[in-house]
């Protein structure tokens, strides 16, 4: 059975070993990075062309032309259609809480006028086309299809394109129903580096867009970093990560599931409990012990418990927010009975999901708030994926005759503090204007 870490704040070295733990550094190693830097280059430099031969090489599907590689808006009716019917409704009751929560997200434009008869504002427009990533081989997760696309299709997106690799030809049927029900506009069947140099820079076939968005393996992950600048990215996303906060009275079966939950992703992905309840601890820990054999994933559970997961007393619930602020976790449960009361002393989480009936995974799929969530800390300075990150704000500034006085004036001094003449004189000649009426 995994030997889990056991943390206290009340020892020395508590948070030097929290800080340890936690610490996560996903910057690809050079040879990773050499290698997305050469794919990027070809496709900017050769287009289709190094498009076509990347993904025979990667993906071992070989089309004749690049025009083959999308796949065709009738095949992704057909997916939906394809589906169990259970599947085709669990997709649409995602897409319809993900779309009502998305809404209340919509930024609009706003003007005010001051005295003098100047308008300031602020006008909001959606981005005109992006992209979305989505794995495909062993993993598929059609919900990624929908937490991406639906967001930027409420934003206003005029042109949303997926781009998901089918490796030996095959694809996932859900994610493209996924793709049918969140109303992508375009879909080409490619992946890793070469797929995010052909959304970065555009291609014959494929089109440039403004942003691209959603998860990916180290490649991807480094690809996005490289191209940022000529494109917006997302974020650069690490393991995915639970902390669980717990009073000590939700079932300890309960907890250890959560935790799988996760760790299940993969082998660095991090799971934390924190109870001022010793006890409580060692009762999760049996339960983590009976439960793991039976789980499908165990050999990636329990390499995620070894290596990043622990258990950590603290001296109360207070104290508890103080470990989730450093941790900045993802997710965040508040397994507690008043998570409320709880609520005000979190100044850094991605999501956090209150109450004991709140289990982490139904945000991963269906509560309605985005899944694609700050990790590795970043939940200190960012937030989760949504509305705004596919709309620009524009600053909108319209003065008067009387308004270009008074703040030509302002102007005027502070131009000319920092030595900037043709500044003052720009504002100045407006204010020779005014004064002769």
């Amino acid at each position: 059975m995994p030997n889990i870490q056991r943390l206290n704040t009340a020892h020395l070295d508590f948070w030097s070993r929290l800080e340890a733990l936690t610490a996560w550094e996903g910057v690809a190693n050079e040879v990773v990075t050499a290698t997305v830097r050469e794919i990027l280059a070809q496709v900017r430099a050769r287009g289709d062309d190094a498009l076509l031969e990347y993904t025979h090489r990667f993906d071992r599907l070989e089309v004749e032309r690049a025009a083959d590689l999308e796949i065709p808006a009738e095949r992704l009716r057909q997916a939906l259609t394809a589906i169990p019917a259970e599947q085709r409704a669990a997709l649409a009751t995602a897409a319809a809480r993900i779309r009502a929560y998305a809404e209340r997200q919509k930024q609009e434009s706003w003007t005010f006028a001051e005295a003098d008869g100047t308008v300031l504002g602020q006008q909001v427009t959606p981005l005109d086309r992006v992209g979305l990533y989505v794995p495909g081989g062993k993993a598929a997760y059609p919900s990624s299809v929908l937490m991406n696309a639906i967001p930027a299709k409420v934003a206003g997106v005029p042109e949303v394109v997926m781009v998901v690799p089918a490796p030996g030809g095959e694809s996932n049927e859900m994610v493209l129903a996924a793709a049918a029900v969140a109303g992508l506009d375009r879909v080409f069947r490619i992946g890793g580096a070469q797929a995010v140099a052909a959304l970065a820079y555009g291609t014959a076939t494929v089109p440039r867009v403004d942003k691209i968005v959603g998860p990916g393996n180290i490649y991807v992950a480094a690809a996005k970093r490289q191209v940022f600048g000529a494109v917006g990215i997302d974020m650069i996303a690490g393991p995915s990560e639970i902390l669980v906060v717990c009073d000590g009275l939700t079932d300890p079966d309960w907890i250890a599931m959560d935790l799988f939950s996760q760790a299940e992703h993969d082998e660095d992905a991090q799971p934390i409990l924190i109870s001022p309840d010793a006890a409580f601890l060692d009762r999760v820990a049996v339960s983590i012990d009976r439960l793991l054999p039976g789980m499908e994933r165990r050999d990636i559970i329990e390499a995620s418990l070894i290596r990043r997961a622990a258990l950590i007393q603290t001296l109360d619930l207070a104290e508890a927010a103080q470990v989730v602020n450093f941790v900045a976790p993802e997710h965040l449960e508040l397994s507690v009975e008043q998570p409320e009361e709880l609520l005000p002393l979190i100044r850094h989480a991605g999501a956090i999901f209150m109450g004991r009936y709140t289990a982490e995974a139904l945000g991963d799929y269906c509560a309605g708030p985005n899944h694609v969530l700050p990790t590795s800390r970043t939940a200190r300075f960012s937030s989760p994926l949504g509305v705004y990150d596919f709309q620009k704000r524009t600053s909108l500034i319209h003065c008067s005759p009387a308004g270009a006085a008074t703040l030509g004036q302002t102007a005027s001094i502070l131009a000319r503090g920092e030595g900037l003449t043709a500044h003052a004189r720009s504002a100045e000649l407006r204010l020779e204007r005014t004064a002769l009426g």
